[in-house]
């Protein structure tokens, strides 16, 4: 069998995948818009194509002969992996899941008819008359097709409502976007990997953020602080909504909110690994389980190996927002350095104080908790 794996971008949200790859025999082919970025220099082969052009990939790895296509951590490189899976027969899920896991709106209407829980919410686009809804407040407004906390807002009343809308819609790429009720509760992450429609849940995730009104990630925490019964409750709602949206092969990131009676809303799933360093870091160190591995074997039409080599550990990431998060790294790494497992992406401090969504924080490490 080919040994040839199609990697689809090269940032470093993609490098410990490249690398894993790399590490299990595989040659690597990493797709992706030239950008000097670490996945260009650390692939076998690299492929200046934008990963947008999802014809001009299929026919390279048809030329090539890919064993399987892969990416993590990202919903437009998820996109991309699952176009050229169905169009070269290889291992992934279908066109209708991979829509339904992208554009919230879909999602939001499979969930509907599913029965899973999750907010009630309306689309909106610019034929819209804003002024004509009746809402229920405190709502949010977001993107129907990004990821990352890039365009959203949370909003008390009415005033900012137009804007707000108009700024979501322009942050999207089909400039569509949701108005949706503001689920209360404590924001968790779910991981998973499927392999012919069984589920496998790994590891649950606490999540730290910036709250109102961007919810930007400040940091994440696992395994996540919740009663044995509570997260048996989770890991039942979540199978049950990777079911609803037709996952059937790869990687999952659930997004979830927890009230204090324990009413579990699902506020997204993506069939993909989680960025932030969960799916690449905490779900290996919190449970001992290799999840890029497990992504690659999934990829190539093998069964998931998911034995797990140790014991687990209390792990979580950080990010540099801020000149406070930055004395706070260099305090730990003078004083307390074992305690830093991996040092994610330190070349843009530059950004410090800058951060308007996850794809522009300053920094990223993973330490032991």
């Amino acid at each position: 069998m080919s040994k040839n794996l199609a990697i689809i971008g090269a940032s470093y949200l993609q490098l410990p995948l490249i690398e894993k790859a790399k590490e299990m025999g595989y040659t690597t082919h990493v797709f992706a818009w030239a950008a000097d970025d670490v996945g260009e220099k650390a692939a076998d082969h690299f492929y200046p194509i934008s990963i947008t052009e999802v014809d001009e990939i299929t026919e390279k790895c048809r030329e090539i002969g890919v064993c399987g296509v892969c990416s993590i951590a990202t919903d437009l490189g998820n996109y991309t992996v699952n176009y050229v899976a169905d169009k070269l027969g290889l291992p992934g899920n279908s066109m209708k899941c991979t829509r339904m896991s992208t554009n919230k709106h879909l999602m939001r209407e499979a969930f509907a008819r599913g029965g899973d829980p999750s907010p009630k919410s309306i689309l909106a686009d610019a034929h819209t008359d804003i002024s004509a809804l009746r809402l229920e407040y405190p709502v949010i407004v977001k993107p129907t097709d990004r990821s990352g906390s890039r365009g959203i807002f949370k909003l008390d009343g009415p005033e900012g409502l137009a804007e707000a809308v108009q700024s979501a819609m322009e942050a999207g790429f089909e400039k569509k976007a949701l108005i949706e009720e503001f689920a209360e509760g404590t924001e968790y992450s779910v991981e998973g990997i499927s392999y012919h429609g069984e589920h496998r849940i790994l590891a649950m995730t606490l999540k730290y953020t910036t709250g109102a009104p961007h919810f930007i990630e400040t940091g994440h925490l696992e395994p996540a602080p919740v009663s044995e019964a509570l997260y048996r409750k989770v890991v039942s709602v979540v199978t049950h909504a990777l079911d609803t949206l037709e996952i059937q092969n790869g990687a999952s990131h659930s997004e979830l909110k927890i009230d204090e009676a324990e009413n579990i809303k699902i506020i997204e799933i993506g069939s993909r690994m989680g960025g932030d360093a969960i799916g690449s870091d905490l779900v290996y160190y919190s449970t001992g389980i290799d999840f890029v591995r497990a992504v690659i074997q999934v990829a190539c039409g093998e069964a998931p190996d998911l034995t797990p080599a140790f014991a687990g550990i209390r792990a979580a990431s950080r990010f540099i927002l801020t000149e406070a998060d930055l004395k706070e790294f260099e305090r730990m790494r003078a004083e307390e350095p074992d305690r830093i497992l991996r040092i994610v992406d330190g070349d843009h401090l530059h950004l410090i104080g800058k951060t308007t969504n996850s794809s522009d924080r300053a920094g990223c490490y993973v330490v032991r908790a």
